[in-house]
């Protein structure tokens, strides 16, 4: 079922957004080299926790048989990993890209942004794909408004990133969201246009270009979390929260 807003429930999303803008800001900070990614979790849960909020991702639960519970405040995926990488004593090394996702829960409402960094000095190779997943997020919210259908926007996506030269995953996806992290309609990177809900005024949805250097081919780490390409090159992602609007997408999560 998918929930419309009201525009206080907005309001009470943008100040969850506000938050996690804070967040990702000092994070991005701190990401150089020989820092571990533990560290920038410790980070991210001290800024939450002094702006009065709680991380989204505590508690999710394993989507693999055998996981556990989410018990971290970032997802930060380091180089072939694209999603879900856990944070841990891994050091970041100078030429590593680290993607970072964020949720932020505050006075009962969601808010959820990634991004990738570069670690120090990366390659032409590295920023060219960093650049690609921005700038499809970008393409594809050219459709996140009222009568269009969720399909324009996944297809604007993959048409984009395709020609660029590079892949996109499919099974995995973003979503609507509000009270919950994840609410009704998924949001694929790869559609038919035409095709899927229609979108209405104040509906929130969180888009999030997941973009691969080679083949998308993708497994499950022994962690039961940490989703990595099979061949072991690069990935990037991108994702903001936005709310659909008479005037466009209002991008909750972007200053």
């Amino acid at each position: 079922m998918i929930h419309i807003k009201s525009e206080k429930e907005i309001q009470l999303m943008r100040e969850a957004a506000d938050i996690l803008k804070k967040v990702l800001k000092e994070v991005e900070k701190h990401i150089k080299p020989g820092v571990t990614t533990n560290y920038l979790n410790d980070i991210a849960e001290r800024v939450i926790k002094e702006n009065g909020a709680k991380p989204s991702f505590y508690g999710e639960p394993c989507p693999y048989p055998g996981g556990k519970d989410y018990k971290h405040a970032l997802c930060l995926s380091v180089n072939d990993e694209i999603i879900h990488g856990i944070p841990s004593d891994r050091v970041l090394n100078e030429g590593d890209i680290v993607c970072v996702d964020l949720g932020v829960y505050k006075n009962g409402f969601h808010s959820d942004a990634g991004r990738t960094f570069g670690v120090g000095k990366i390659s032409k190779e590295a920023q060219d794909l960093i650049n690609v997943a921005k700038e499809a997020f970008f393409e594809g919210i050219n459709y996140a408004k009222e009568g269009c259908r969720v399909g324009d926007i996944s297809n604007a996506i993959e048409n984009y990133v395709y020609s660029k030269g590079y892949t996109l995953l499919e099974e995995y996806q973003g979503h609507g969201i509000g009270r919950e992290m994840h609410e009704d309609p998924g949001i694929p990177n790869i559609g038919k246009k035409g095709t899927g809900p229609r979108l209405q005024n104040n509906m929130a949805i969180a888009v999030e270009p997941m973009v691969c250097l080679g083949s998308n081919d993708v497994y499950v780490k022994k962690d039961k979390w940490t989703i990595a390409t099979v061949d072991g090159k690069i990935t990037s992602y991108y994702e903001n929260t936005l709310v659909i609007t008479e005037n466009g997408p209002e991008i909750l999560t972007l200053d």
